[in-house]
């Protein structure tokens, strides 16, 4: 195993933008762990004075174009040997903080209240690591609870050049604030190598995300990935040390709720004795279906089942 580390810089991120074509920025062997850097946000979001601004934002600024509306990810990073039909196993190891201030925003048109605010607004929370806390503006002191708000591989190539802003199949904008240290999240691969970004780091975020923003941030993520090729996924799925994670995302969310449903009962049935009608019954009355994120116009659901509600039935 090879430990690698992967920086934020000019070189190293893209803006806005997923797409198969593009050449990866590293190589790794399949279990090998990497700490990526990222940063966050164009020059409208930088803080004031007396904050720390790391100096690759500036330089991002200055010298990556923003190909569509979206996140600065770092990355691709390619898996050796991956194809087409793999899954790639993303064993979240550590996550930290990269500066001390984060940002959340409002604007007109956005959000889950789109047509409620016609000003928008933006605060600065500022980021104690040692504490682990974000202090608004007002006061309050908010837990923090680190995670990317954008894991994703490359898409399929089909697809083209596509906006980082819409989760689909192959992941991204997922804004799932389950996938902390000690999740593994699951992505199935479309394009050779896998090709991971990630990025959008969030300082804390409740479901729903509903004014399109957390507390935005510059993360250090550390990861274990592992290339499946005994999974047939197709869609992204997640596991907590406690629960079994499974996603959909759709612009309507009777749609993405249906579809992350449905792969729940699949990876039961998959996996266990039990029926269809089972292990649907069994959903209803141990598993929670939460709302991810309501704002990146492909909504996002996730079911969380307890690994202990499956009891004997493996």
């Amino acid at each position: 195993m090879t430990h690698h580390h992967l920086g934020a810089s000019p070189d190293t991120v893209h803006w806005g933008w997923f797409d198969a074509a593009m050449e990866p920025v590293l190589t790794i062997d399949s279990g090998d762990r990497i700490t990526i850097e990222s940063v966050s946000g164009g020059p409208a979001n930088l803080p004031g004075e007396g904050f720390h601004v790391p100096p690759e934002l500036y330089r991002v600024h200055e010298s990556v174009p923003r190909k569509l509306p979206g996140h600065i990810l770092t990355g691709p990073v390619a898996v050796r040997g991956a194809q087409p039909g793999d899954v790639l196993e993303i064993r979240i190891l550590d996550i930290r903080l990269r500066q001390d201030w984060g940002y959340t925003f409002v604007r007109p048109l956005a959000g889950a209240l789109p047509n409620d605010f016609d000003t928008g607004e933006q605060m600065i929370v500022a980021l104690d690591r040692d504490r682990n806390v974000g202090r608004l503006p007002w006061g309050t002191e908010l837990p923090l609870r680190p995670f990317f708000g954008v894991m994703g591989v490359a898409p399929p190539p089909a697809w083209g050049v596509i906006s980082t802003i819409q989760p689909r199949a192959h992941g991204g904008n997922l804004d799932n604030k389950e996938l902390v240290p000690g999740t593994t999240l699951y992505l199935p691969v479309f394009a050779e190598g896998g090709k991971l970004s990630v990025g959008d780091g969030h300082g804390v975020q409740g479901d729903g995300e509903v004014c399109v923003t957390a507390i935005e941030t510059a993360l250090e993520g550390t990861f274990e990935v592992v290339l499946r090729k005994d999974l047939e996924w197709t869609y992204p799925r997640a596991e907590t040390p406690t629960h079994r994670m499974t996603m959909g995302m759709d612009a309507d969310l009777d749609d993405a709720a249906s579809h992350a449903l449905r792969q729940m009962i699949d990876w039961v049935t998959a996996t266990t004795n039990l029926s269809r009608h089972q292990a649907f019954m069994l959903m209803s009355l141990a598993a929670d279906v939460r709302v991810t994120q309501l704002v990146n116009e492909q909504k996002g659901i996730h079911v969380m089942l307890p690994k202990s509600a499956l009891g004997d039935a493996g």
